[in-house]
């Protein structure tokens, strides 16, 4: 199994829209994919565009079909809301009980509460918030 920060080669015309992709060292989640057909001298290419899901910056990568691109390894953990404030929110982890301050994406703005069930997504060596219950 690979550890925190570590990443998979996976061939990119195995990606879809919703799953998570490396691009310039950023996790992404996949957006779009556009694909053109092969022509006479080389296989299909792919223009994927993705959105960070730490920064939310919007990042396109070309590939071919056939090349591999890096995927991350991403854990899915559970926590409960400590406290929060307007621009960060306080989790506590639940199976390990550690504590840190997360920032509070725009999406879940007003939809947090003490005590509310939240999922943390962790990846190279990063959290976020991505679900609330």
């Amino acid at each position: 199994m690979a550890d925190e920060g570590e990443f998979l080669l996976e061939p990119a015309k195995d990606l879809r829209v919703g799953r998570y992709v490396l691009i310039e060292g950023v996790p992404c989640r996949v957006l779009e994919i556009e694909t053109s057909s092969p022509g006479k001298h080389g296989a299909a290419k792919m223009r994927i565009t993705a959105m960070g899901i730490f920064d939310g910056g919007k990042k396109t990568i070309l590939a071919s079909a056939h090349a591999d691109v890096q995927v991350p390894v991403i854990k899915k953990r559970k926590g409960s809301v400590v406290s929060f404030s307007e621009t960060s929110v306080q989790v506590m982890d639940s199976e390990t009980y550690e504590t840190y301050d997360l920032p509070i994406p725009d999406d879940f703005k007003g939809k947090l509460e003490a005590g509310k069930e939240v999922e943390i997504m962790e990846t190279m060596g990063r959290k976020a918030l991505s679900r609330v219950y």
